[in-house]
């Protein structure tokens, strides 16, 4: 037989370890709950990964370490944000048609080949598409400004 101290303070140790382990099974099923929800918005699959850590503790968590979504809604929300960022760099990248080298918007000619990528308009002297038949900034016809011969075009 034990001693009446000793037995004491085995049972006290025991409750304290019993508390302990409690609390750190509670705390797990709480960060998975979390957890699962900032990865997924599928009730199902929220209850099932809390279940799965509330039913097998360390050995859930583990499975449900293996299983979990990699990333979480606001990391993929995010990723997706930076590709459609991606995709709209790519396609306002403008090419000359005849060197394809890269060109800017505001570029009258290519740089490396000279070949002619926009004109000027020659009453408000904004940048004009060489396919325009009128500025869309002073409505002036661009046939009638090339036509004409003076250096005063008429609108």
């Amino acid at each position: 037989m034990m001693p009446k101290g000793i037995e004491t303070i085995i049972q006290v140790t025991i409750a304290l370890l019993g508390a302990y382990a409690t609390a750190f099974w509670f705390c797990l099923v709480v960060w998975t709950f979390r957890d699962i929800q900032k990865r997924t918005r599928e009730v199902l699959v929220q209850i099932l990964a809390t279940l799965l850590v509330l039913l097998f503790n360390l050995p859930g968590l583990l499975l449900y370490t293996i299983l979990r979504p990699p990333e979480t809604l606001a990391e993929a929300y995010a990723r997706s944000l930076e590709e459609e960022s991606l995709m709209q760099d790519i396609e306002e990248r403008r090419a000359c048609p005849k060197c394809k080298y890269r060109i800017e918007s505001d570029f009258m000619v290519c740089p490396t080949c000279g070949v002619q990528l926009k004109r000027s308009c020659l009453s408000c002297h904004r940048l004009l598409d060489l396919g325009w038949r009128n500025c869309p900034y002073c409505a002036a016809s661009t046939e009638q400004l090339q036509l004409e011969p003076s250096g005063s075009p008429t609108v």
